[in-house]
């Protein structure tokens, strides 16, 4: 098996735009793969699961690596220009990471999100000074979306409109930087990718480049298992608005987690690995650990750590 590759032009184009505008922004990515040894005892030998500890980016989630690809587009094609407000719907990662580089490089930032975001995500918005919109948390985030699109509607030469679910530069991050990194950081022996879907660009590029790098590659995405759920940052796609950079066609299967198995996982991750992180890391470990179960022989299974456990301490499922 190939055990390195060459960075790609991509790539190289990508990191030296981050480093050229400053060190905030050369400071996402790179981020730690961590071995998980002890919620994995049980597993056979010869099999690896490993985590991308993305809670290590500056705005504390993997979403820093999106909302900076976007903002770059944005400036890059003059969509963004500095009399603009940022605006787009989250459920609270992505809206943080915007918050955190409009606030280093001068825009205005307003975000619409579910009424039932973590109130600590709220809090950090604010602190970034971010102008919050809250709507219906029985909508989720497809409740927010609507709401951008009616605000920019109106008034299209007041915002910047990234939309993250329908933004190439999106998954593009992801396949010009997160998977390249887990490559690098596996020499090229990861056989296995699993990741949850959202906006779904973390799956979706970091998927396309890794199955370039290795064609043999198995990819496999994740969903709650319904609707009304616990996993913030995750969609129940059958119920939800699919986002347009979505590729059903890469993942070789689709598993759906319960909420409980994310949250039990979450405890887990924190108690036995040292890994505070929040549910939708749990849930990507839960899958990761339950890929590894059904390999014959060797194997390598990459996961995401997707955020910090601090944006959840005010939630019940620690105390179980």
């Amino acid at each position: 098996m190939q055990t390195a590759v060459k960075e790609s032009k991509i790539a190289r184009t990508f990191r030296a735009d981050e480093i050229a505008r400053g060190f905030l922004e050369a400071a996402v990515g790179n981020t730690p793969l961590i071995r998980l040894r002890n919620v994995t005892k049980d597993l056979p030998e010869g099999v690896e699961v490993w985590a991308k500890a993305e809670y290590t980016n500056p705005g504390g989630s993997v979403k820093d690596r999106a909302a900076l690809a976007m903002i770059l587009a944005g400036e890059r094609s003059g969509e963004l220009t500095p009399d603009k407000t940022i605006i787009d719907a989250t459920s609270g990662n992505t809206g943080i990471a915007y918050a955190m580089i409009g606030a280093a490089r001068g825009y205005r930032v307003t975000l619409a999100l579910p009424k039932n975001a973590s109130k600590a995500r709220k809090q950090i918005l604010k602190r970034f000074g971010a102008e919050i919109i809250e709507t219906d948390p029985l909508e989720a985030t497809d409740g927010a979306q609507r709401l951008v699109r009616e605000l920019v509607g109106r008034d299209p030469d007041e915002y910047f409109y990234p939309d993250q679910y329908n933004n190439e530069a999106n998954w593009k991050a992801h396949y010009a930087t997160t998977a390249n990194e887990i490559w690098w950081q596996t020499n090229g022996r990861v056989t296995h990718f699993v990741a949850g879907l959202g906006t779904t660009g973390t799956f979706t590029g970091t998927t396309r480049r890794l199955k370039e790098l290795n064609r043999h590659l198995t990819a496999i995405s994740l969903q709650p298992s319904s609707p009304l759920h616990g996993l913030e940052g995750l969609k129940h796609l059958e119920t939800a608005i699919v986002p347009g950079i979505y590729d059903n066609a890469l993942a070789d299967s689709n598993v759906f987690v319960e909420t409980e198995a994310g949250q039990t996982m979450t405890r887990r991750l924190a108690r036995e690995e040292g890994l505070f992180v929040g549910p939708s890391s749990g849930a990507n470990v839960h899958a990761a650990i339950e890929a590894a179960r059904a390999i014959e022989g060797e194997g390598v299974v990459v996961t995401i750590l997707c955020d910090g456990g601090g944006k959840y301490l005010e939630e019940e499922f620690w105390n179980a």
